[in-house]
């Protein structure tokens, strides 16, 4: 089942990808544009991509208004930022400097996506845990 790759499109036909696969601290999500540079792309674990997924839906209400920064930590750690003009974008910062832009049309399919990559995440995450009784 894994690795689990989805490509989203836009109205237009741009391609954004979301990718899930194993990682030692339960799952590794990838962000990328599959046209862009080598570097265009974002990786979250699953706290992240959760996060994303709620600035998401806040960033849809928000609009014409901004929005406050949102910050993870740890190995993913991340800024999420919503940018309002010239068009409507939620700009992810990580190490480095190294930032991902999700333009608005994106935001209904990613949402949607993330929905399903936050369940298997949580599925992958309970199969890391062992119990001893």
């Amino acid at each position: 089942m894994f690795p689990r790759i989805r490509d989203i499109t836009d109205n237009v036909g741009s391609r954004l990808r979301v990718s899930v696969d194993a990682y030692p601290a339960g799952a590794l999500i990838v962000l990328e544009d599959p046209a862009g540079a080598e570097n265009a792309r974002v990786m979250l674990d699953a706290y992240g991509t959760e996060l994303l997924g709620g600035y998401i839906m806040s960033a849809r209400l928000a609009l014409p208004f901004g929005l406050p920064d949102e910050y993870t930590e740890g190995a993913f750690a991340s800024r999420f930022c919503l940018v309002c003009e010239p068009t409507p974008a939620i700009v992810i910062t990580q190490a480095e400097g190294r930032s991902f832009t999700i333009s608005a049309p994106f935001w209904d399919k990613l949402y949607a996506e993330l929905c399903m990559v936050v369940a298997h995440t949580r599925r992958m995450t309970r199969k890391e845990v062992v119990r001893l009784h």
